[in-house]
């Protein structure tokens, strides 16, 4: 148990470090101004791709970029939508490239898209099994373990999710930084702020997903201790 505590501890420092790395080197890269704005860079991107049905959009917020394949839609923050700059050039393309992965039927943005229904009831309802679980244990001094099994078996679903996740980001950000070096967009010290920038943003689905795992684990070892005692 207390090797759980430690690397959950260990992960939370790491989590806090991608994130504020990643933050400082979006803001240093969207100093770097370029000729095409992210809106720009995304239609070029879709076009170049053969795609015409999917529609750039701007919504408000930071941080709030993605695709809708339902929709097909390439949603775009405010400041990546309008701004010319290497981080803006970078999220936009990384976006276009989930839309790329959906008219191609990439395997795994499927299976994403599947589970995305499964995860957002399981999302919704897993905290409060779990701590309802929790409370069943200490009332019943661990005799009830089975509300805690059903939030550990809704939270594995989340789980699972994170780690499908990542090959569909690390693939966008390979479509994007191929097609960004293709059409020379981008001059070659801007390619590699580009690919650090996404590198940095792929860096906090890892995070994220191991958290995940290890708070899994934590719930796991939590229910099994319940059972053998009993």
């Amino acid at each position: 148990m207390n090797g759980v505590y430690l690397i959950s501890i260990i992960i939370m420092g790491v989590s806090w470090f991608v994130s504020f790395t990643m933050q400082r080197r979006f803001k240093q890269y969207a100093q770097i101004p370029i000729k095409l704005s992210g809106k720009e860079v995304a239609d070029k991107m879709l076009r170049d791709n053969g795609i015409y049905d999917v529609q750039v959009v701007s919504v408000p917020g930071a941080l709030t970029d993605h695709y809708d394949p339902i929709k097909k839609t390439v949603n775009l923050s405010d400041w990546v939508y309008a701004q010319s700059n290497v981080a803006a050039a970078a999220v936009a393309a990384h976006e276009c490239g989930h839309a790329v992965q959906h008219s191609a039927a990439y395997t795994w943005l499927n299976l994403r898209s599947k589970l995305v229904p499964v995860v957002q009831v399981s999302s919704n309802m897993v905290q409060w099994i779990i701590m309802g679980g929790f409370l069943v244990l200490i009332i019943t001094k661990g005799a009830i373990p089975w509300i805690l099994l059903l939030g550990i078996i809704l939270f594995a679903m989340t789980t699972i999710f994170s780690f499908i996740t990542l090959p569909v980001e690390f693939d966008a950000s390979r479509r994007a930084l191929n097609w960004i070096e293709s059409t020379n967009l981008l001059q070659p010290d801007q390619y590699d702020k580009a690919k650090n920038a996404l590198k940095w943003a792929a860096s906090t689905y890892v995070v994220a997903a191991l958290g995940s795992l290890v708070t899994l684990l934590y719930y796991i070892s939590i229910f099994s201790g319940a059972r053998r005692r009993n």
